[in-house]
């Protein structure tokens, strides 16, 4: 008796292949969601649907349930306390573009609050932390245990880190804070300055460490003996007078300050000191600030892409748990690039226009 051969498993990245879209096209095509993404042209979906029906393609609902999809809820863990009044709309920007593709995907969201804040941190592995009753889980915080994120990886459970992660097989989206704060020291030395003071968070989380990274490389661009004149370090809610007055007296023509808190309180001491922004000190800032109130100033600062973060971090997750979607190794860490807002507190230093006249 001859066996009858198995025909080849059919895979949505084959269907992807024959259509000429990505497997996140096909994958929400299958699913339904199509109608409801306007960035898919009705032609697109049509092409996606013929291929499916020449092909007889039928989504094994067994696989679904076997990779935990069916149930449809996503976690979103923070190593911060949930959330931190500082970094309210960071956060606030963050979950807007989570909720947004979550909605596109037809997930729920969890949230993961359960585990104490002990020392200011939460722990992943804390006894209370209920992680796998979601499918999968977005991770958040500045600083991030990397033990904790490599056993996680170690033990199967899909997840994706919002910032980039030191952590070895750790998928995440992040923003690219060194080229972002490389083009904004760029844009300070093309007008003039040769001075530069940096005043940075106490952390040792990736993106500051990035920031600080960002910041040196822009300097050797321009000059590779070019150095900071003065280097101080804050956390959120220290009194910066002693900041403001070694920073003031470096002699520096612009002020590199990591945090827009900082940024303003720095810019109010300065004000009372009755020197000029611009005009006599140039302050620039590597992130939005929080809120503004009446008679702040427009900061002169770099944008990360904080809403795509969410959505493009939940986007990876969805392809990640999709057990028809193939994501490859170098699918698995996104990058995205930051704007730069020209504001008003950036211009050429006062002795510029003497140096070249």
């Amino acid at each position: 008796m001859t066996r009858r051969s198995t025909p080849p498993r059919i895979t949505q990245r084959r269907i992807a292949e024959l259509a000429g879209v990505s497997q996140a096209t096909v994958s929400l095509v299958v699913n339904g969601k199509a109608d409801a993404v306007s960035r898919i042209p009705a032609a697109t979906r049509e092409r996606v649907r013929q291929v499916l029906q020449d092909l007889e393609y039928v989504a094994d609902p067994a696989a679904r349930r076997l990779a935990g999809v069916g149930n449809r809820l996503i976690g979103v863990f923070t190593y911060e306390p949930a959330f931190p009044s500082a970094s309210r709309d960071f956060y606030a920007a963050l979950l807007t573009g989570i909720e947004s593709e979550a909605e596109l995907l037809g997930c729920d969201l969890l949230m993961f609050t359960s585990a104490p804040v002990e020392d200011g941190r939460r722990s992943l592995f804390h006894p209370s932390t209920r992680l796998r009753l979601a499918d999968g889980c977005l991770l958040l915080g500045l600083e991030m245990d990397g033990q904790e994120l490599e056993r996680l990886v170690d033990s199967g459970f899909p997840f994706v880190a919002i910032g980039r992660r030191d952590a070895a097989g750790v998928p995440f989206v992040a923003a690219d804070y060194v080229a972002g704060v490389a083009t904004l020291v760029e844009r300070c030395w093309q007008l003039g300055h040769r001075r530069f003071a940096m005043l940075h968070r106490d952390s040792s989380g990736e993106s500051v460490q990035d920031r600080l990274t960002g910041f040196t490389e822009g300097l050797r661009r321009q000059d590779p003996s070019a150095a900071a004149v003065a280097w101080r370090s804050a956390d959120e809610g220290d009194d910066l007078t002693d900041a403001w007055a070694e920073l003031r007296a470096s002699g520096a023509t612009v002020l590199v300050v990591e945090s827009p808190v900082h940024a303003l309180a720095i810019h109010r001491l300065a004000v009372q000191d009755g020197v000029r922004v611009p005009e006599d000190l140039s302050i620039v800032t590597l992130a939005d600030p929080s809120h503004s109130a009446e008679g702040d100033p427009d900061l002169t600062r770099l944008s990360p892409p904080r809403t795509r973060l969410g959505s493009e971090s939940l986007s990876l997750l969805g392809r990640i748990l999709d057990p028809d979607v193939e994501v490859g190794p170098d699918e698995l860490r996104l990058t995205l690039p930051c704007d730069i807002v020209p504001g008003s507190t950036l211009s050429e230093p006062a002795d510029h226009h003497l140096e070249t006249t």
